[in-house]
């Protein structure tokens, strides 16, 4: 299959929520930015601020294990670093906004609609489309 491409967040948006198709995954991605988020404001509040490493060190270190562990397929941050970020935000406002079945069902419809997890797999290094650098 050809490597996907986007050209806009709102197409990129159900390919990332499909790369987090499993519940656990999500959670772990949650739990993981709201400790990374802790520690570094705690740091901060008390004048050291190199604990502001602490969010993405905490945030991406639970995270990343979980797509190898759970999802069984690559970050979307390695091809989309810049979309996946906001991606991240998104996610978790929506899932904090108790919408997390949102998410599952976004996840079901982009997977039926590329052929399941396979397509994950062929499409988690697709090439960085014009705008999304960083």
């Amino acid at each position: 299959m050809a490597k996907q491409t986007f050209g806009s967040f709102e197409d990129f948006w159900p390919y990332y929520v499909a790369m987090h198709s499993k519940a656990a995954t999500r959670w772990v991605h949650l739990a993981g930015t709201l400790t990374g988020l802790a520690v570094a404001g705690w740091g901060i509040a008390r004048g050291r601020a190199r604990y502001a490493a602490a969010l993405p060190l905490i945030g991406y270190g639970t995270a990343w294990p979980a797509h190898f562990l759970i999802e069984k397929n690559n970050p979307a941050t390695f091809g989309h670093p810049g979309w996946s970020l906001r991606g991240d935000v998104l996610m978790i406002t929506t899932m904090l906004a108790g919408r997390d079945s949102e998410l599952a069902e976004t996840a079901a419809k982009w997977l039926a609609e590329h052929g399941g997890t396979r397509d994950i797999e062929n499409t988690a290094d697709a090439a960085v489309a014009p705008g999304d650098e960083g």
